[in-house]
């Protein structure tokens, strides 16, 4: 399986001109989703973005630093965005449920390489930055039920919770799919599959 091999976005980033600690960060991003945390050195690091150790060490003090820098804004973006859909659709659950799906295929499909880190990764980090991450994720995981138990109220919330988790197992799948489909199809096709499963299974 192998990660799309795009310059990941660096999770949160403005559309400003990225600074030199973003690219650093979005070059480790690529390199741990590809190799693996422990198959990348800081050497590694140093190496691919062209920076020697003490000006990396500037920037990071490690790579944990990094995985940190790179996965709790990514948590932060999609509740801040799941929270938003929802919002916007508050009266229209089947609308909000569609935003939600657009919103989450068309960030895994930008963010392969975070994806990635997120499934692989989280628990390479400390506790308190891994709490972190998991109660962020459990929020977002609750925008989608609180949808999902009025657009269909035979589910119960854990019911909806299963539906949630799964829905989020297809839509990132994106890190492993090659490029024999171009993005925009890829993501009709994600955006389809996952609307079926959530609307119309069980």
């Amino acid at each position: 399986m192998t990660v799309d091999q795009q310059t990941p976005s660096v999770p949160g980033q403005s559309t400003k001109k990225r600074s030199r600690k973003d690219e650093i960060l979005g070059i480790a991003v690529r390199l741990f989703a590809s190799r693996g945390y422990h198959g990348v050195s800081m050497d590694d690091i140093g190496s691919a973005a062209g920076v020697t150790g003490p000006a990396l060490y500037h920037h990071f003090k490690g790579k944990e630093a990094m995985l940190v820098a790179a996965l709790i804004p990514v948590s932060e973006r999609l509740l801040a965005g799941g929270r938003e859909r929802v919002a916007e659709h508050e009266h229209d659950p089947r609308a909000a449920i569609e935003s939600l799906i657009a919103f989450h295929v068309d960030f895994a499909l930008a963010n392969p390489a975070v994806i990635a880190l997120h499934l692989h990764e989280l628990d390479r980090l400390p506790e308190e930055p891994r709490r972190q991450i998991r109660r962020l994720q459990r929020l977002y995981v609750e925008e989608w039920v609180q949808v999902l138990t009025v657009l269909r109220p035979e589910l119960s919330a854990a019911e909806a919770r299963v539906m949630a988790h799964a829905a989020f197992g297809l839509m990132n799948s994106t890190p492993f799919l090659g490029g024999e489909v171009e993005r925009e199809r890829r993501a009709t096709l994600l955006r389809a599959a996952t609307l079926s499963a959530l609307v119309h299974a069980g």
